[in-house]
């Protein structure tokens, strides 16, 4: 089983690298893709290398998606190829667990109608505006989507995470 972890320079630290670690934890292969191969740097600055570009991750290797906050999802959002990788997660109905401002790259690909979700407050108004129905809450479970708002949340969105992952190991 394999994780993919989508992110960008910018990343809210605690929330690409808590599930990193988490999911390596339990046994599984976890991968970070970005624009380029390389290294990308969070916002408090540490570094995480990437392993495939955007252009060379097949969604059918993986059977979860993260989605890390901080400033990364302004930008991963604008490319094309990782919004048809999360349409391909949410397609097949594989696990997809969005954190802070991650689920702005969601609502780019056109997946948050009609979906309970949580994110940053900042974003809620642009989540309401997309459709979804925002719920001011730690963690929100929507079928086989975890959202939450703010690194404080980790506990519970990877305690949420982790059920799903049992779901389909």
């Amino acid at each position: 089983m394999k994780a993919l972890i989508i992110s960008a320079d910018n990343f809210e630290d605690s929330e690409l690298l808590v599930p990193y670690y988490r999911l390596q934890e339990a046994g599984i292969e976890v991968e970070v893709a970005s624009f380029t191969a390389g290294r990308i740097t969070g916002k408090h600055g540490y570094e995480v290398g990437v392993d495939k570009s955007l252009a060379e991750v097949n969604p059918d290797d993986y059977a979860i998606l993260i989605l890390p906050g901080g400033k990364a999802p302004a930008a991963v959002r604008k490319e094309p190829r990782a919004l048809d990788i999360c349409r391909e997660f949410m397609s097949h109905d594989k696990p997809v667990a969005a954190i802070c401002h991650g689920p702005q790259t969601l609502i780019s690909a056109g997946l948050v109608r009609g979906r309970r979700l949580t994110c940053y407050r900042t974003v809620a108004d642009e989540l309401r505006e997309a459709g979804a129905i925002y719920e001011d809450r730690e963690v929100v479970v929507d079928g086989k989507l975890v959202t939450s708002r703010q690194p404080s949340d980790l506990p519970a969105f990877m305690r949420e995470t982790m059920k799903l992952v049992a779901t389909v190991c």
